[in-house]
């Protein structure tokens, strides 16, 4: 690399420095006591820049997709680390150095960018013998699970016709199918929505197409045994900005939280839309389910636009310390005449990447859990200034009774998205245990800690001890070894 990566936020510091590492670690070394009984896959991904930003500066969403495996066996983790092979990515190696301009824009590109614009850097997911890494921009880059070689591009067989694909898919707990959604689902800036229910064999079962009433950011979404939810964020989407070297997406204060529920086996004219308060974001879902005759979508808002790097027109984005973040319970009612909906507080933290017991994605359920940033908490000034998507605590909430117990590693700590495995196959709801990365921020080191769901604020019951510094990632998913 002839030069280095610009000293910005974004690319500096123990959370942001890129790391480009590619390793095999095995026997990783252990301190305290890893429960045998957690056997399979902790499968994470990142967004790690191979190369410095060709226009100087960029987004954290914008660097390769570095997928990273910790494989649990026997008492014993490893770790294997790969860059997916990308055409991007690819490219970018026979040039040796950046070819790629602003996020999502291909009008920003170098010509000798690849056509294909995607890093595949989001999440990354098992399914029908496949590890899938993905980004909301494209279709999905199929990995093989055990060694994370390359295989190329996943189609499902050339059943699925959309431009895109979720970052975000579910599997239904009850069947072991994929349900996944795509928005631009027919190329940039375009209104389009394609719902899909993939079976766990790899067939597509039923697709619903449908348009919103205007091209917008559609980042995760929710399922129950019946509906699917979609929730638009007030970031649109606009391709003739996009063409005069503008952003992507633009946040509109005036526009509402808007929600498209949509029957799982239904039709486009079967769509309900509903509107909630304007000005707001909804992050990541934690679960949803039905009762009563009522839909319910638990997950973080945030009262205002939290993505800076996506300013309103007039290049306005909120002081982080006047946006507040909390979970929030959505209830739509279908058989109501009015559209509007209002959210309704689960918790006092702020918090995102929130995860459930996956055996109870799309049911009634109890439990969440959650990173999440307790401001009373101390906080080290030596370390500088509080990076973006700073978590200290690792939390568990109970969404019925609104407690919420969690632990604080200490002042130079920030937590990644953490993932949950159940303590045997017929454990009961939220009995197990929680894995997550922990950053330290003063030494520039990352471990991997284990926690006792029952025993939150206790503390690792074992700490994996890793010899590089991972950056902070997105999302992941635990595969059994079963």
């Amino acid at each position: 690399m002839t030069r280095p990566f610009p000293q910005l936020p974004e690319f500096a510091g123990s959370l942001y420095s890129p790391s480009r590492v590619e390793a095999d670690v095995f026997d990783l070394v252990v301190e305290g006591t890893l429960p045998a009984a957690i056997s399979g896959a902790f499968y994470q991904v990142s967004p790690d820049p191979q190369y410095p930003p060709m226009l100087g500066h960029d987004i954290f969403f914008n660097g390769d997709g570095m997928v990273s495996a910790f494989f649990f066996e026997n008492g014993t983790v490893s770790l294997r680390r790969r860059y997916v092979k990308t055409a991007r990515l690819m490219a970018q190696r026979r040039e040796g150095r950046s070819l790629n301009g602003l996020y999502r824009n291909v009008h920003t590109n170098d010509p000798k960018a690849a056509a294909n614009n995607t890093t595949a850097n989001t999440t990354v997911l098992k399914h029908n013998g496949v590890l899938l890494a993905m980004k909301e921009d494209a279709l999905p880059y199929a990995l093989h699970p055990q060694t994370l070689e390359t295989l190329g591009v996943h189609d499902f067989d050339g059943q699925i016709k959309s431009h895109t694909f979720t970052a975000h898919p579910k599997i239904d707990p009850a069947t072991g199918n994929l349900l996944a959604f795509s928005y631009e689902a027919k190329g940039d800036g375009t209104p389009d929505l394609a719902y899909f229910e993939i079976s766990a064999t790899g067939q597509l079962l039923h697709e619903i197409w449908f348009q919103a009433p205007y091209a917008a950011m559609v980042h995760d979404f929710a399922v129950t045994e019946h509906h699917v939810i979609f929730p638009l964020i007030p970031l649109t989407v606009d391709v003739e900005r996009m063409k005069r070297a503008g952003p992507h997406f633009e946040w509109q204060p005036d526009l509402p939280q808007l929600f498209a529920v949509v029957p799982r086996r239904g039709a486009s004219d079967e769509v309900r839309w509903f509107k909630g308060p304007a000005n707001g974001f909804q992050g990541h879902t934690l679960n949803a389910f039905e009762a009563h005759g009522l839909i319910h979508v638990d997950m973080p808002v945030t009262c205002g636009n939290i993505f800076y790097f996506f300013p309103q027109a007039d290049g306005f984005v909120p002081s982080p310390e006047t946006l507040s973040s909390q979970m929030m319970r959505w209830t739509f009612d279908l058989s109501a005449a009015s559209n509007t909906v209002e959210p309704c507080a689960l918790s006092e933290w702020p918090c995102e990447f929130p995860r459930c017991d996956d055996r109870y994605i799309g049911r009634p359920y109890e439990h969440g859990f959650v990173i999440a940033f307790d401001p009373q908490r101390p906080y080290n000034p030596a370390n500088g200034p509080m990076p973006f998507q700073f978590f200290n605590v690792l939390a568990r909430l109970n969404v019925r009774t609104g407690h919420s117990e969690g632990w604080f590693a200490g002042d130079s700590e920030c937590f990644q998205e953490p993932i949950f495995v159940p303590r045997c196959a017929d454990a009961p709801e939220g009995d197990g245990y929680v894995i997550a990365l922990l950053n330290h921020i003063g030494d520039c080191t990352t471990e991997l800690v284990v926690l006792d769901s029952q025993h939150m604020p206790d503390g690792p019951v074992a700490r994996i001890k890793l010899p590089l510094r991972i950056r902070m990632s997105l999302h992941g998913c635990w595969a059994p070894a079963d």
